[in-house]
């Protein structure tokens, strides 16, 4: 077997892993919302701990095949994750969640593979990195906002879609980082460096977020669309990664955004997971009416005979 095929196979575990731990988190942040008693559940570390194994996985399957072959493989996580998480919330998943995530895999996938490949050593200005997380974070708040006005499935996504173009500007630092390492250590000391670490940890809060209002098909199918098309978008405008120019594409390019909408509003009309929470046990209450049945009901009075009645009166 060649390098390239156990790149798939690895990058096929690594989808499954990642979808497993998003249905974990997915699981705790329902029940317990987006707050910080989530670092308090060993589960909620354990889904994380296996989502981090999966991208592990995806960057050494990166690096045993082409980007064209494995980018369209990772997208395959959406497919594994729905069941997942219907699994976890003791359901079988419906046929709107099966089809709305084929349809989003294969369109991400089309979409993927339509984008050129190409092999240079990124750079970026330090302005022009801070301008990206000016906006980048300025998107993000903004989503915050509106959010709060939103319910269902348009808050899931909006806060899904924050959380997806955080974790893509993650990415493109991870190049800008990666590709200077190849030829000095120094890079590392850089601020782009300590860039990666806080845009994950935001990206975290953000899918976390996303995941306790309930709707994990459209959430996690809006994170992984904004993801790598913010990145995309990134690389070719910031980083000068080309873009499809070939008219030829365009109708392919077109089928794939078709089935993109389409599956995302698919995972949209699905009912949330909610937490099932056991009400304790209340004792009934006594109202008036029942109190003054009680009392109106007739009492029999039977004293007992005293057997030696003393007197007091003295002879």
């Amino acid at each position: 077997m060649t390098a390239a095929w156990w790149g798939v196979l690895i990058a096929f575990a690594g989808a499954l892993a990642y979808a497993s731990g998003a249905a974990i988190q997915q699981l705790e942040a329902v029940e317990l919302g987006a707050t910080a008693k989530l670092m308090r559940r060993p589960r909620w570390w354990l889904g994380g701990a296996i989502s981090f194994a999966g991208a592990c996985m995806h960057a050494v399957a990166l690096s045993m095949a082409p980007l064209t072959i494995i980018q369209p493989v990772s997208v395959t996580t959406l497919v594994f994750a729905v069941p997942l998480a219907a699994k976890l919330h003791n359901r079988r998943p419906r046929a709107a969640e099966i089809w709305g995530s084929l349809a989003v895999s294969v369109g991400l996938g089309g979409l993927m593979v339509l984008v050129p490949v190409h092999h240079s050593t990124p750079s970026l200005p330090d302005l022009t990195a801070v301008a990206l997380l000016a906006g980048v974070l300025g998107f993000i708040v903004v989503t915050q906002l509106l959010s709060r006005r939103l319910t269902g499935p348009g808050k899931a996504a909006l806060l899904a879609c924050s959380a997806g173009i955080a974790t893509g500007t993650v990415s493109t630092f991870v190049r800008l980082v990666g590709s200077g390492l190849q030829s000095d250590l120094s890079t590392l000391l850089h601020w782009f460096t300590i860039v990666i670490p806080a845009m994950l940890i935001v990206a975290t809060i953000l899918l976390q977020k996303s995941y306790a209002v309930g709707y994990f098909g459209i959430a996690y199918a809006v994170t992984q669309v904004s993801d790598p098309i913010a990145s995309v978008l990134a690389d070719a405008g910031l980083l000068g990664e080309p873009l499809p120019t070939d008219p030829s594409l365009i109708a392919p390019a077109v089928v794939a955004a078709f089935l993109l909408i389409g599956g995302t509003v698919l995972l949209g009309r699905n009912a949330p997971d909610l937490a099932h929470k056991t009400e304790p046990a209340t004792e009934p209450e006594t109202t008036t009416e029942d109190a003054g049945s009680i009392l109106s009901e007739p009492v029999e009075l039977n004293p007992r005979p005293l057997r030696n009645p003393v007197s007091t009166r003295r002879d």
